[in-house]
């Protein structure tokens, strides 16, 4: 199996929708207008290919100076443990460079993966969240 990586690819909101799923996350999955939105103003989006099927995204908004906000990294269920999350940060991070911090709000599910691949856990966060939930 050959994953096929690439930055600023372009994907549909259905292939974003079937990899969220896939993946388990909770997101607009059925809200297409809203996903092509959130595609078309990221300012990086990473995918992970086999056989052309999107089986993971990285979504990433950034300023390319400072900082990072890792807005979506997901794998589908059956290419996890695969390394496939892991390649897709540290591709992220050789786009953003070493001068910029990459953040990202966790799901409660993932908080044991992340310290696997590289980050810290912080405690000095705040969120005022969204007031529409889908």
């Amino acid at each position: 199996m050959k994953v096929v990586y690439k930055v600023n690819d372009s994907i549909e909101a259905s292939e974003l929708s079937d990899v969220f799923k896939k993946a388990g996350l909770k997101r607009p999955v059925h809200d297409l207008p809203r996903l092509e939105k959130m595609i078309q103003q990221a300012d990086l989006l990473l995918t992970a290919r086999v056989e052309g099927q999107v089986i993971g995204v990285a979504r990433a908004i950034t300023d390319f100076h400072y900082c990072c906000y890792l807005s979506d990294l997901a794998v589908n269920k059956d290419y996890q443990s695969m390394g496939v999350g892991k390649e897709l940060v540290r591709i992220l991070q050789k786009e953003i460079g070493d001068d910029v911090s990459l953040l990202l709000l966790s799901s409660q599910e993932a908080m044991t993966y992340y310290p696997k691949i590289g980050f810290s856990k912080v405690d000095n966060g705040f969120v005022i969240p969204r007031k529409n939930s889908f």
